[in-house]
């Protein structure tokens, strides 16, 4: 018996194939880089790098370029100098890219353009699917470890609308095969749109099967509070939960090429700095918020300076007044909250009737938390005067960002939470 079983279909040119799962060879995954023992792109895979405009992600793009063309790119290719195949259709090889490559130390000999001519030798925009096999071919004959393509969206064909998840799809899914089949990286540059989107998957442009269909997606934002920009991975299918790695901060430095006439180029360099200790999320929430980093210290810095002058604890209403009186916003001191890390400050339900509290985390606190919704009942006698706790998170109506059964923050309650409404004892969502 065969180990494919085809069955054929009514129009004769496609078949139905069942294969049994034991003729199939596991494999272990591959890391084209690495970061510290952490697998962030695998070999053989569709990647994608978004951020808005002037973040650095086409930099990045140049950087990974550079060192794969070295063999200086930790993971699998580490040691070997490999050839790289670069697709641009915004930016100019001779002012930008070519200077922005010898910037970041590349060997411009393993880096090729990639351009597509027509029958009478015009130079148009490839275009996938129908430029698959041209593309596959290339990528094999010349050994590529790397295939950059910015802008990827650039690249759909014609009669494909990037708003459509199942025509976006026929454009990607055969890169993701290309990738496979040949053992090569192929990472695709994407615009964040310019929509007030606190989630870096969904700030990317159009439809969102370009975030379902690569295996490692990454987010690029400036943190303008510390003069520096910050790469977080948002996907990571094949190795560690994207959201347990730690985000990575890096500065675009001016540098001096010089060229061959004589004259010098002045270009921008994309240079890691290490850890983070801000995601881009951090990132997005802030600037929607309307903060800056002064706001931001300003808050954490009341809220610890207040809890510690009430022993420890005190009234999430309590803070919340305060503060307001001090000139916070409310949300701007729950993100606040939120962000604090020395100390870490919890938040917890009081005993009946007496409201919410914020606290100093204790030593060694670990426990999950999970707050059920406050029960809603209706009273058979006036109500009592409400605390002040209780006037901050009034069930109703219900403002935006806000819980209208009690809790002082949506993802606090059971109700609004569902199934994720949990938090970690310091604040931190999960």
């Amino acid at each position: 018996m065969s180990d494919a079983s085809p069955f054929n279909n009514d129009d004769g040119a496609r078949q139905l194939r069942v294969t049994w799962v034991d003729t199939i060879t596991p494999r272990a995954v591959r890391w084209a880089w690495e970061y510290e023992g952490d697998g962030r792109i695998p070999v053989g895979s569709l990647s994608l790098a978004a951020g808005r405009e002037g973040t650095g992600k086409s930099s990045f793009g140049i950087w990974l370029a550079a060192q794969i063309t070295r063999g200086t790119l930790p993971g699998a290719y580490r040691g070997q100098a490999r050839r790289v195949l670069y697709v641009a259709v915004e930016d100019s090889w001779e002012y930008t890219l070519v200077p922005r490559l010898m910037a970041a130390g590349a060997d411009l000999s393993k880096v090729g353009r990639v351009q597509v001519q027509e029958a009478f030798g015009e130079e148009v925009t490839m275009s996938l699917p129908r430029d698959n096999t041209a593309l596959e071919e290339a990528i094999a004959a010349n050994d590529v470890a790397l295939v950059v393509v910015d802008p990827l969206m650039s690249l759909l064909g014609d009669g494909l609308s990037a708003s459509r998840s199942r025509e976006v799809r026929r454009m990607l899914d055969p890169l993701v095969r290309i990738a496979d089949r040949t053992g090569s990286v192929v990472l695709g540059i994407a615009h964040h749109n310019k929509g007030a989107h606190t989630d870096p998957i969904m700030a990317v442009s159009e439809s969102k099967a370009f975030t379902d269909v690569p295996r490692s997606v990454f987010a690029f934002a400036r943190d303008d509070g510390n003069d520096c920009r910050v790469v977080s991975q948002t996907k990571n299918s094949l190795g560690r939960d994207a959201a347990s790695l730690p985000s990575l901060q890096y500065t675009i430095e001016e540098a001096t090429v010089p060229l061959p006439n004589g004259e010098e180029a002045h270009i921008g360099r994309f240079t890691p700095q290490g850890v983070s200790e801000r995601s881009v999320t951090d990132l997005l929430r802030a600037k929607d918020d309307g903060e800056d980093a002064d706001e931001r210290s300003a808050a954490e810095a009341f809220i610890v300076d207040f809890i510690g002058s009430r022993g420890g604890e005190a009234g999430a209403g309590e803070v919340i007044k305060a503060g307001r009186a001090a000139g916070f916003s409310e949300q701007a001191l729950k993100n606040a909250r939120r962000r604090c890390k020395s100390p870490r400050i919890t938040t917890r339900k009081a005993s009946m009737g007496q409201g919410w509290v914020w606290a100093f985390e204790s030593e060694g606190a670990t426990k999950v938390l999970k707050v059920p919704c406050p029960e809603k009942t209706t009273p058979s006698a006036p109500s009592v005067t409400p605390s002040a706790d209780e006037e901050e998170t009034p069930p109703q109506p219900a403002e935006a960002g806000t819980c209208p059964h009690g809790a002082p923050e949506p993802d606090l309650c059971a109700e609004c939470g569902g199934a994720t409404g949990t938090a970690l004892a310091g604040g931190d969502r999960p």
